[in-house]
């Protein structure tokens, strides 16, 4: 009897502490190794805790340990829930797909093809080098025959592009050659919207933790840049290096609206586990973002649909 009573305290122990991480993430200190940007990174999958605490009760017979199971459960489906079953709006103005293109890609044209199928009329891309340049203007420059590069990232676009101008997300310490972000001003049919394409700094998990200072200083750049952007209808795509729950990318995020469906996890493309690539609005609704086919890349493409409103 008293071993039974043990493992239905543990049990429920174990569910109540998977429910309080998952509600009460944004409580774990950030201060050692960045703990609550790693648990937020990955917040999601603590859901697979759940049946492992739940074969277990089951094995030990614990009534208590499989009653208390349906706390984390209640309050995954609560945060995620909407990511996974809701249906987005069939409507939509314009289509974005976005690709961290990975400078040692060994097929940049079969990439940019990839990502001309899918029709998308903005077309965004990461980690774009000079060598590369010319097999993406071969294949989107026909058809999306506005361009915007600046550094390593770029923007082909199916409508006229203005107001072009380099963003500068550099954490301090960082060279001058270190060009990671532009704006455009797209001339959509259904109206202006501005567009940032960014790549953020890598973070890098380690003994010590996440190593994600620099990454969390350029999204603050980032964000005070948005913050004072007049624009009323805006996107931000690209590799931001981190999810819409990572605290540290907060300056940013908080001014945007993320997809509310579609988990859409990106990276890394041989088995993916987190969306660090994002389609995030301001004044333009992303009403659904889907990771697509891998590439060349270490990481997957992303297609956002977005309604202008």
């Amino acid at each position: 009897m008293r071993g039974g009573r043990s493992w239905d305290a543990w049990l429920v122990a174990g569910a109540v502490g998977v429910a309080g991480l998952l509600a009460l993430h944004s409580a774990v200190p950030n201060g050692v190794g960045r703990l609550g940007s790693l648990l937020e990174t990955f917040l999601p999958w603590l859901g697979v805790a759940v049946p492992l605490l739940g074969c277990l009760a089951a094995l030990k017979r614990s009534k208590a340990g499989l009653l208390a199971c349906l706390l984390p459960v209640a309050v995954w489906f609560w945060m995620f829930g909407g990511l996974w079953f809701s249906s987005p709006p069939k409507s939509h103005d314009l289509t974005v797909v976005q690709h961290n293109v990975a400078d040692d890609n060994a097929d940049h044209s079969g990439t940019a093809r990839a990502l001309l199928a899918t029709g998308a009329e903005l077309v965004a891309v990461e980690e774009l080098t000079p060598a590369a340049r010319p097999a993406y203007q071969d294949v989107l420059g026909g058809s999306r025959p506005h361009r915007a590069v600046h550094g390593t990232v770029g923007l082909w676009s199916a409508w006229p592009l203005s107001d072009v101008r380099p963003v500068d997300i550099r954490p301090e310490g960082f060279p001058e050659s270190w060009q990671r972000g532009l704006r455009a001003t797209v001339s959509a049919p259904g109206g202006e919207i501005a567009v940032y394409v960014v790549h953020l700094p890598s973070v890098r998990l380690g003994p010590t933790g996440l190593a994600s200072a620099a990454r969390d200083e350029s999204a603050a750049l980032l964000g005070a840049r948005i913050a004072d952007d007049p624009a009323g209808r805006l996107l931000v795509v690209g590799d931001l290096n981190g999810t819409v729950l990572d605290r540290g990318l907060g300056p940013l995020t908080s001014q945007l609206d993320a997809p509310p469906t579609g988990f859409a996890f990106s990276w890394p493309a041989s088995f993916p586990v987190a969306r660090i690539d994002q389609v995030l609005g301001r004044g333009a609704e992303v009403t659904e973002v889907s990771a697509l086919d891998a590439t060349g890349s270490d990481h997957l493409p992303v297609l956002g649909r977005v309604r202008l409103g």
